[in-house]
């Protein structure tokens, strides 16, 4: 006989951004069901993942709110100061180039002087989430479960499991990912395309304190990015400095880099690098992930709402994936709570017509944006870079112009949701 648990909402994919949603739904009196294929144990094991995740102040902003910060904090490492510049790897051919023109983005510009962001481990804010689920009563994780069916009826959506259990929901909401099958289901359209690049992610250590600094060298193959992490000490050694890189490169060229030794990958690092943080070496695995732009075309179909990659999902070149996710959850509570507090169906098509108006735009702005920037500088065509690096030197010496690209840098820019809005 088939069980049927009710709650007010489901949420499919219980990764960063639906473990994020049932927290932030479930702080407004929302009864959540979270259903992830994946095992949770596994999930938390350090070597499940070892990408980091850019946080933004704004979205810090959250993840206080829901209390939850003091737990990462620890974990979380500053930026301080993004230093943006156009060059060239040294190699046998090409001596290597650095352009005299950079943008500087200082935190201390910032009226409260707050960081910029924060670079956590993705495990670290995976264990959190997992962790104040466990604890929230309001919050049930289905994990491992796999989904075998949604059906959305007149006044709620039944999700029936594999192992037959039934959960009925006013609302679904899909934080499947970028491959969403609910979005599929649904028949919303994407417009998508890959890009001729692969994301190379590690972790180095470093003999020089990186000092919060976060740096984005353009390459003719993508962005090079070099991003703070906390120290870490091992036992019986002294503190290791470390960075994150999230290395693009050219889609032929990337297995090859993916393939080599420790010492032969440390010296193609060195090489994009420079001597500015002394000797490096690797200090983990490499993962690879193709890259490629995904955007729904719809981001709500009758009693259904999508957030994070499953709505949008981005080159990295900014930083700003998952923030965007974040101001999605954000976004959605304020419209439940709102629709809920003047006796409207949550699923209804006319509430979540609200949260699409938010958040659709915007995110499409910013995902094309990045579009953008990834094309006007992953290329080595010279009146592009003649164009690009005076742009940068004009935009570096006009304060409310770098005050302006650092709020959108920040995620605090437009019309915020109530998590996200700064203090008054």
């Amino acid at each position: 006989m088939s069980v049927t648990q009710h709650y007010d909402i489901a949420i499919v994919g219980g990764g960063l951004t639906g473990g994020l949603a049932a927290l932030a739904l479930s702080a407004r009196g929302f009864t959540c069901a979270v259903i992830d294929a994946g095992d949770p144990a596994a999930m938390r094991d350090a070597a499940f993942d070892g990408r980091t995740t850019a946080i933004s102040y704004a979205s810090a902003r959250v993840f206080r709110r829901l209390e939850l910060w003091d737990q990462i904090a620890p974990a979380a490492e500053a930026i301080n100061d993004i230093l943006v510049t156009d060059g060239r790897a040294k190699s046998r051919f090409d001596d290597g180039a650095v352009s005299t023109f950079n943008l500087h983005f200082n935190s201390r510009e910032l009226e409260d002087g707050t960081p910029l962001g924060w670079i956590v481990e993705n495990r670290i804010l995976r264990n959190v989430l997992f962790d104040a689920i466990e604890k929230n009563h309001a919050v049930t994780l289905f994990a491992p479960a796999k989904r075998a069916d949604t059906k959305f009826n007149a006044g709620e959506t039944v999700t029936v499991l594999e192992d037959g259990l039934s959960i009925s929901a006013a609302l679904v909401v899909a934080a499947d990912g970028r491959h969403s099958s609910l979005r599929a289901e649904a028949n919303i359209k994407t417009n998508q395309w890959r890009y001729p690049q692969t994301g190379i992610v590690a972790t180095v250590a470093h003999e020089r304190p990186h000092k919060g600094v976060a740096q984005e060298l353009f390459l003719p193959a993508g962005p090079f990015a070099i991003l703070p992490m906390t120290p870490v000490r091992e036992r019986g050694q002294t503190e290791k400095n470390r960075s994150s890189l999230v290395w693009t490169e050219r889609v032929e060229a990337a297995p090859a880099y993916m393939a080599l030794d420790d010492e032969s990958f440390r010296r193609e690092i060195e090489k994009r690098f420079g001597p500015y943080l002394g000797a490096v070496e690797p200090a983990g695995p490499r993962w690879s992930y193709p890259l490629a732009f995904t955007l729904a075309q719809s981001y709500i179909a009758p009693r259904l709402a999508l957030i994070g990659d499953a709505a949008h999902a981005i080159h990295p070149i900014a930083g700003q994936g998952y923030n965007l996710g974040v101001k999605d959850v954000a976004a959605l509570a304020d419209v439940l709570d709102e629709a809920r507090a003047l006796g409207l169906d949550i699923g209804h098509l006319a509430v979540l017509q609200n949260y699409q108006r938010w958040r659709r735009f915007d995110s499409a702005a910013l995902a094309l944006g990045t579009d953008l920037l990834n094309r006007l500088f992953s290329n080595d065509i010279a009146p592009l870079r003649v164009a690009r690096d005076i742009g940068m030197g004009a935009v570096g010496k006009i304060i409310p112009l770098r005050k302006f690209f650092m709020r959108q840098a920040g995620a605090d820019a437009g019309a915020l949701p109530s998590l996200m809005a700064r203090e008054r």
